[in-house]
């Protein structure tokens, strides 16, 4: 996949739910990822913050995997998650991603101590030495700790198989600056749900998004009215959304996916500690959100 051939479009993120018994509950997840993928999404990413990922062994990253490539089956691409705060860990669990069948890998660079931006470009080009798939470069200080700036993201881009950028700082003005300084051949995604909107108009190509397994139609709405260049329409669809986005941000995703796959009847699972169920009154206020969203829809 070169610079040109990259994905596009709604990048679904499942949760990865626990059993009683604080395992990984396999059956679940396949049921929840391919709800993801018939619903429409372009692609789904497990093993990305909605999944989790620090709070799993080795043991379980594989089998997420594994079971994310055999029930999506070719259907959709898959964009693993592959982090860890070793350059060697990163570089087993891409090595695994490219043998389970993944499309591509997505690496946030994690670090206790603070990486320079030497020491996270090497980190880069050692993972991609390794594997032959497609790199995301991904940008998310408030979950890594480490802010990329735009120089070294350009820089990241000049490691062969880094293929996309994916921007989470919620900074709109870095997306606009990202495209002008990358050009049109270098595809960004962004990372930031309430910024969807202004993120595909700073040209972004797609969005990656726990969203979907709340709302797909409605975040396929959006990116079907910004592809048809439909901005009237695109804005009704993204403001009917907003409130939403904001909150199962602002709340944590894990905690408000698994609460919202629930009021929706789909069943998500437990958390694991620490993370701990949506409180009461936030979830009667989700479960307010997702109750006019459904309506909204019903007058369209």
């Amino acid at each position: 996949m070169s610079k040109s051939e990259t994905l596009r479009g709604i990048i679904a993120y499942p949760i990865t739910p626990f059993d009683a018994d604080d395992k990984v509950d396999i059956d679940l997840f396949k049921k929840l990822t391919d709800r993801l993928v018939t619903s429409g999404s372009h692609a789904v990413a497990p093993l990305g913050s909605t999944g989790v990922l620090p709070y799993l062994n080795d043991e379980e990253k594989e089998a997420v995997l594994e079971a994310t490539t055999a029930v999506v089956a070719g259907r959709i691409p898959v964009v693993a998650g592959v982090s860890n705060l070793t350059t060697e860990r990163t570089i087993y669990h891409a090595r695994f991603a490219e043998t389970a069948g993944a499309t591509a890998v997505m690496i946030i660079p994690m670090s206790y101590w603070k990486l320079t931006d030497d020491e996270i470009f090497a980190h880069y080009c050692k993972v991609a030495e390794a594997i032959s798939i497609p790199i995301m470069a991904y940008n998310n200080p408030a979950t890594g700790g480490i802010d990329m700036s735009p120089v070294l993201l350009k820089r990241l881009l000049e490691i062969p198989n880094v293929t996309m950028i994916k921007e989470s700082t919620g900074d709109v003005q870095r997306m606009h600056y990202l495209r002008r300084v990358l050009g049109e051949e270098v595809a960004f995604f962004n990372g930031s749900n309430p910024l969807a909107l202004a993120a595909f108009s700073a040209g972004a190509v797609g969005w990656c998004t726990a969203a979907p397994n709340l709302i797909p139609d409605q975040n396929l709405a959006l990116y079907n009215a910004i592809m048809a260049n439909d901005l009237n329409n695109a804005r009704e669809i993204f403001y009917g959304q907003q409130e939403l986005l904001e909150f199962i941000t602002s709340k944590g995703l894990p905690r408000t996916i698994a609460a919202g796959l629930e009021i929706l009847g789909v069943g998500a699972g437990g958390l694991r500690n620490p993370l701990a169920p949506l409180g009461e009154p936030d979830a009667a206020r989700l479960e307010v959100l997702l109750a006019e969203l459904a309506l909204l829809a019903t007058q369209h």
